[in-house]
Parts: structure tokens; C-alpha cells; sequence
């Protein structure tokens, strides 16, 4: 037998391929066509703050920054480089200028990585894509050795690439994506915030991808939804956000051909008009179901209560007109419900949420407000954490006082008498306090306020400033009928010295009197 070509041969000479001899013992290193490859797409991209600085030949490639080896062949098998940003107000004001930049040469790392599962350059600041491949001695642009060892040209098709992550590179628009053809294997992809309007054919070229499970394509400046076709052949879809894009039309007939084991679908802010089709219930294993911010109308159907995984129900900001149906009352896997900003009417019960007992945040604002009709003793099977609401008043539902991990309240366009029960109750909240924009027959003298962020504006309040505790940052008094001298509230803080969090207060437009001296 010629063991030189057995497999067990083979694999014996690839691992000692990988061995370099130590002093004191054998170590596997980085594969040297792996380490090649890393350093060919280094010289390739731009770095203005040395992110990439460990990415040296004096050091084990396994060991730089965002790659990851197998840990017995060695090879490399995942590159991680997302770039850290502190996230302001709005994300589109982030500061990229130390973030990798230039171009991606991702056929050069799917062809000479021969063993990448696992990429990921988000949020970084790249410009455009390359996926050509050519061999050359020189690099033009930097004069750099591409290769100092001689490879045999590779198929452009990646076998082994599982996870695709490109996102937040908002400068970088992408023409075509004829290039998913040669990375039938990925399973994840995400594209959010990379322009494509361009790219009209997105829909059948993302369909090549047979092994997709998971589709992220966020704010990509689509507009076709391709509704004229009947079938999408995602056989292994499971989750599709296609949010924040400007569709215009109604959901797709392609949509409701998808996987039916799909458990999550994300078309918020997306243009969509026309009413719910009932086709939605082929898909009884979802548990993510986002239509926020968008013309959808006609009434919220009753068979949404249908779906007994369902963990997410987001149908804020639409044109759904009619009552909140009693059979959402059933879903009781259900932890976040948002029917908020719609053309609502009728009446609010505890029939409307009598299974709910994993619900944790509860948006139903209306304007003008829905009729609740509780029952005095009703106890909900919920505890929430973040409450958005308005009711017609006079009088607050009984059940609200039964809620102790609250920790976000948003109370607006409402009419009711705030007694001293109800600011024990919110005085114990650190998160977000908002009772703007209401009308409120309640005194806050003496009141002592614990959360973060107040805003009581014009929510016709009197008596005297309340009393804040130091975890409060940002307090909005304005446009109340509150009296009294203003200087207790300062001093009782200690702003002048400092021994506060207190950012910002702003208690104008009221009756106050009196200063601040030095």
C-alpha cells in the first residue's frame, strides 16, 4: 500500500504544515497562506488609526486582532473587525473617521481564506466592494508582495462562508449583487444601511442563496417589491427585515409563499399600504411581527390572536381603524405590544388581556383616547416594565396600581386627578417619567421624584416644585401652573456646588418667584 497517498497521509502532512519547531516545544501557528491573505487584505484597505496595528509578520496571525483559528488545523476561520462608535442621539452623526475605510476586496478573502465561516466588517466606513480576482506579483497601489509563495488559482465560489455581515457602512453603495451567486453557503446576511437602489433584481439574486436563514437588508434604499412574482424560493428562511425602505405598495404574494417555519418578519417604516391579509397565518411559528410606521388600514384582525409563539406585535403608527380586537387577549407567549397612533375607537377591557402574563410592555396610545372599562378588581397577569398610554378619564384604571417593575411610563393627552397614591407610585420609578401634554388635577408640593428623566410639560400641575432625588438627570416643569419661590428646589439639590446629576431643568412658563445667589 502506498501510504503516502492515503487520507490519514494527507492529513498528517497538512498538520505538519502548520507545526513550527520551538525551543522548548512544538506550537501550531497560523497556516502561512492564511497569514498571506490576511496581510494582502490589509495592504489593500485603509486604516487611519492603526486598528489593524497587530497585524504584523513578527506575530502569530492567530493572534491578531479579530481573527479567530481553528484550534487544531489552524487555519483561519473567522475575521471580526466592526468598528466601535459611541452611539449619539442619531446614529447618522456617528464619528467613522478612525473606522477602516477604502475598499473591501472581499473575493481576495473568500478565495484565499479557503476555510472563512465567519466574517464581519459592520459599521466601519467602507466605500465600495470589489469581488474580482487576479493574481499579481506587485500591488499598483502599494507597491506591496501580494503573495510570496506561489497559490494555484481557486475557484471564485466559497463553500464555507456561513456569515455575512456588511451593515452600517452607510457611505458604501453596492450596484449589483451579482456576487451572492458565489457564496451560495451563507446562512446569514446582513446588508442594513448599504445603498442599493441601484440594484432593482435584489429579490431574485437573494433568492440563489438556498442555505439563507437569517436576511437583514434595513435602510437599503430599496423600492421594488417585486410584487408581480408569486414565489420567492428562500427554503430556509427564518427571519426578513426589509425595514425602513420605500416599497409603496401592499405586502407581496411572494411573502406568504416564504418557509412556514419563518419566525420573524421585520417590514417597519417601509411604506406598506392596505389591510392585513389573513395569508399572515401561514406562518404559525412567528414570534417577530413588525409593522410599525407604515399606511396599513382597515381593522386589526381578530385572527392575530392566533398565534400562540408569538413574543412581538408591533402595529403602531398605521391607519388600522376600528377597535383593539379581544382575541390579541389570547396570545400568551406575547411580551411586547404596540398598537399606539392608530384611528382607534371603543372600549379598552380586561378581556383584552386576559392571557397575557408575559407581557412586559404595553404601547396603546390613542388620540383622542380609547374608553377603558376595567373592572375595579381586576388583578392583570402581567408585571410591566414600560407602559405608553392615554385613556379618557376622570379616573386612573385601579389595575394600574398593581404594576411595580415599571420602569418607562409615558401618560399623554389624558384627563384624570392625581392623587397622592399615584405619585407614591411613580415616585418609586428611576427610568422615564412622562406625563406631558395632559391635563392633570394634581399637586406636586412635596412630591420627591427618583427617575432619570422627568418631563411633566404642560400637564396643567400645581403647587410648589417637587423634591429630586440625586439620581435625576434631565427635569422639563414647563408650561405648568406651578407657584412658590424656585430656590428651594436649586439649593435642596446642591447644584451650586455641584453634588447633583442634574443636567438640565427647565421650569418655565409658570408662577415662580425668587433666584439663585451666590
Amino acid at each position: 500500500m502506498n501510504t503516502s497517498s492515503s487520507p490519514h497521509a494527507i492529513l498528517f502532512a497538512c498538520l505538519l504544515w502548520t507545526i513550527i519547531p520551538n525551543t522548548s516545544t512544538l506550537t501550531i501557528r497560523c497556516n502561512p497562506f492564511d497569514k498571506q491573505a490576511l496581510l494582502n487584505f490589509k495592504h489593500r484597505l485603509i486604516d487611519p488609526s492603526n486598528i489593524l496595528s497587530s497585524w504584523s509578520t513578527q506575530h502569530d496571525c492567530c493572534q491578531w486582532k479579530g481573527v479567530t483559528c481553528h484550534n487544531i488545523t489552524s487555519r483561519v476561520t473567522q475575521l471580526t473587525l466592526p468598528c466601535s462608535t459611541t452611539l449619539p442621539s442619531y446614529r447618522d452623526t456617528e464619528d467613522k473617521s478612525h473606522c477602516l475605510t477604502g475598499s473591501i476586496y472581499l473575493s481576495l478573502l473568500l478565495v484565499e481564506l479557503q476555510f472563512l465561516t465567519y466574517l464581519d466588517l459592520s459599521n466601519n466606513d467602507f466605500l465600495a466592494i470589489q469581488f474580482h480576482y487576479s493574481l499579481h506579483s506587485q500591488d499598483s497601489h502599494n507597491n506591496l508582495s501580494v503573495a510570496t509563495t506561489p497559490l494555484p488559482r481557486p475557484s471564485l465560489n466559497s463553500a464555507t462562508l456561513r456569515h455575512l455581515d456588511l451593515s452600517y457602512n452607510e457611505n458604501l453603495a453596492i450596484n449589483s449583487l451579482q456576487w451572492l451567486s458565489n457564496i451560495s453557503s451563507v446562512e446569514y446576511l446582513d446588508l442594513s444601511h448599504i445603498d442599493l437602489y441601484k440594484e432593482t433584481n435584489w429579490l431574485q439574486l437573494v433568492t440563489t442563496l438556498h442555505s439563507l436563514s437569517k436576511l437583514h437588508m434595513r435602510r437599503c434604499q430599496l423600492q421594488d417589491m417585486s410584487s408581480s412574482i408569486q414565489y420567492a424560493n428562500f427554503t430556509a428562511l427564518e427571519r426578513l427585515d426589509l425595514s425602513e425602505n420605500e416599497f409603496n405598495s401592499e405586502l407581496p404574494k411572494w411573502l406568504f409563499n416564504l418557509n412556514f417555519s419563518i419566525t420573524g418578519l421585520d417590514f417597519s417604516s417601509s411604506s406598506l399600504k392596505g389591510p392585513l391579509p389573513e395569508a399572515l397565518l401561514n406562518f404559525r411559528q412567528l414570534e417577530f411581527l413588525d409593522f410599525e410606521d407604515n399606511n396599513l388600514d382597515g381593522p386589526i384582525p381578530y385572527w392575530l390572536g392566533e398565534f400562540q409563539v408569538l413574543q412581538i406585535l408591533n402595529l403602531g403608527i398605521n391607519m388600522f381603524s376600528g377597535s383593539i380586537p379581544t382575541n390579541l387577549g389570547n396570545l400568551s407567549s406575547l411580551t411586547f405590544l404596540d398598537v399606539s397612533s392608530n384611528n382607534l375607537s371603543g372600549i379598552v377591557s380586561q378581556k383584552n388581556f386576559v392571557k397575557l402574563s408575559k407581557l412586559k410592555t404595553l404601547w396603546i396610545f390613542s388620540s383622542p383616547p380609547l374608553i377603558f372599562d376595567f373592572d375595579s378588581h381586576w388583578i392583570p397577569p402581567f408585571q410591566l416594565e414600560e407602559l405608553d398610554i392615554s385613556f379618557a378619564g376622570p379616573n386612573i384604571p385601579v389595575w394600574f396600581y398593581t404594576q411595580r417593575s415599571i420602569e418607562r411610563l409615558y401618560i399623554e393627552e389624558s384627563s384624570f386627578e392625581a392623587k397622592r397614591k399615584f405619585w407614591n407610585l411613580v415616585s418609586r420609578m428611576t427610568g422615564v417619567l412622562s406625563l406631558r401634554s395632559n391635563s392633570i388635577d394634581g399637586n406636586l408640593t412635596n412630591v420627591l421624584l427618583n427617575a432619570t428623566f422627568i418631563d411633566f410639560s404642560s400637564s396643567a400641575l400645581k403647587g410648589n416644585l417637587p423634591r429630586l432625588s440625586p439620581n435625576v438627570v434631565i427635569v422639563d416643569l414647563a408650561n405648568n401652573s406651578l407657584s412658590g419661590n424656585v430656590s428651594p428646589l436649586l439649593c435642596d439639590q446642591k447644584i451650586l456646588n455641584e453634588k447633583t446629576n442634574l443636567v438640565y431643568l427647565d421650569v418655565s412658563v409658570n408662577h415662580l418667584c425668587g433666584g439663585v445667589t451666590n
